[in-house]
Formats: C-alpha cells, structure tokens, sequence
C-alpha cells in the first residue's frame, strides 16, 4: 500500500497530554503534519503544543461531552482550514474483580473508552468526509482476548473495534479511510499505573509470551505513523498482533480454562487490588470531572 505524505496534513489526536497520544503528536508533526492536540490536562497539552516541529494548539474537552466536541471539530478547522486525520487514541482503564469494582470507575471506562470514540468520530466525520481522510480508532490487545480482572477494559475495547469495522462500512463510498489499532502491553503511565498492584503485575506476568512483555512505547508509535502514513485499515504496534487475529476464535475458552486456575490462585490477594482508574490519565480523569 502506497504512503500518504504527512507534509501540510492536518492530524487531531486526543489523549494527548502522555503516552501514545503525546508521542504521537511529536511523531506526526516531525513529519509535517500540524497537529490538534484534545485531552483533559490543559497544561500539559500547551507544553507538548510548544515542543512540536510544526503549527500546533491545544484544545481541552472532555471526549465523552458531544457539545465541547463539536465545538472542537469546527475550531480545528477554522484554526487549520482544514482535517485530513483523526486518531481517537483518549482512553483509561481499571482493574480487579468485576464482582468487587467501583461502579464508577466500571462505567467510566465505558464512557471514555466507547462513548467517548463515537463522539469523537461523530464530531469529525463530517470534516473528515470533506478531506477524504482518515479515522484510526485505538483499540487494544484487549479487543481480541478477554481477560480476567479487565472487564470494563475489554468490554470497551471489543466495543471501539466492532464500532471501527461498522464505521468502515458506512463511510468509505464517502472517501473517508478508518482504521483500527492495535496495541499489546506498552510502556506508558496506564500499563505503569496497573502494575503498581503487584496482583495484577504478577497476572500479567503469567500470561504466555510473548503477551507478558511490556514494549517500548517509542518503536509502537513509530508502527502507528506507518499506518496512519498508509491509511491502514489494521495498525499493529507490536508485529506479533497480526498473529492473533487467527486464533482470536479459540482464545475465550483458554481464557476461560486458565483464568479460572489463577483466579483460584490469587483469592487471598484479591483485596489488595484498587477498583479504581489507574495511573496519571485516571487520576486527570477524575480531577476533571470532581475539581479535585
């Protein structure tokens, strides 16, 4: 498949502030793109706006707020004149038995992780079928395999596929390119932020390799630029991703039969695991909607 040139394209990324966003933007916008950076923590996102090679500015919105959405697609094009991309990369996560989780935090996952993509994608389609551009939809390794401890996680993530492949269909009569990514265990404040239980690191750490490494974030952004570049319909940000869509079939039955083994395993210690959202993205999350 033939490359896009970045040069002069106009690229929205939210969850912007860190990781996967964060780099990403920096990554575009070393190729050219001028780069609309949408997430939570205003501060951050005008820093990582004033480090970037090329014309940048920093929106602060609540992916899940369909008005402040809006208003951002429309600035963003009056700012630009134009979008040729959009990555809905803005997610959280929790953690721990579903029976045992904080409700809210469950459905916030949901919130931002599903609902928040279809604002996203709802807000800039209509500028996108303009450009004839390109939607890339973040999804997970948690999108092909169910895991224990992951629900809400999972649920979203499988939601945000399903959704991408649907999208797909319905607009690309219309020009409009959308793709779905995917990415193992990677090195950001989330995976950092689940890990700080030491249940959940060592669950993790059990599952078969090579799905128990964490990966370095930068060579995963760098899979992602190529296949924005190549408005791919399928972005693996680990080479071994592709692999599983083979044996997605099979792997809820295994799940199943492991998962309850070390769920046995690790009842006593189940307590000690937090039901809320982890890391730095969760807690700005959770400052923006309470104040705190």
């Amino acid at each position: 498949m033939s490359k896009v040139s970045l040069e002069g394209q106009v690229a929205v990324v939210t969850g912007a502030a860190r990781g996967v966003g964060e780099l990403l933007a920096r990554k575009l916008s070393a190729r050219g793109a001028k780069v609309a950076l949408v997430g939570l923590e205003p501060d951050e996102l005008k820093q990582v706006a004033g480090r970037l090679h090329t014309e940048a500015e920093a929106w602060h919105a609540d992916v899940t707020d369909h008005d402040a959405m809006a208003r951002v697609a429309q600035e963003v094009k009056e700012r630009f004149g134009k979008v040729d991309i959009v990555v809905a990369n803005a997610g959280v996560a929790n953690g721990g038995p579903f029976v045992e989780s904080d409700p809210d935090a469950w459905r916030r996952v949901i919130e931002v992780n599903l609902i928040g993509s279809a604002v996203t994608g709802r807000a800039f389609l209509p500028v996108l079928m303009e450009s004839r551009g390109y939607l890339l939809q973040i999804a997970s390794l948690a999108a092909i395999t169910p895991a224990p401890m992951m629900t809400a996680y999972c649920a979203s993530k499988s939601g945000v596929e399903a959704y991408a492949h649907c999208l797909r269909a319905e607009v690309g009569y219309k020009g409009v390119k959308v793709g779905v990514g995917y990415l193992s265990w990677t090195d950001t404040d989330m995976v950092r932020g689940a890990d700080e239980n030491d249940v959940m690191r060592e669950l993790r750490q059990r599952l078969p390799w090579p799905s128990n490494k964490t990966y370095p974030l930068g060579p995963a952004v760098d899979r992602i630029v190529a296949g924005i570049e190549r408005r791919s319909s399928h972005v693996y940000a680990q080479w071994w991703l592709r692999g599983m869509q083979g044996i997605r079939g099979y792997l809820p039955g295994v799940i199943g039969s492991v998962g309850q083994r070390e769920m046995r395993r690790f009842e006593p210690r189940l307590s000690s695991v937090s039901t809320g959202l982890v890391g730095a993205g969760g807690s700005a999350d959770e400052q923006a909607r309470t104040g705190g």
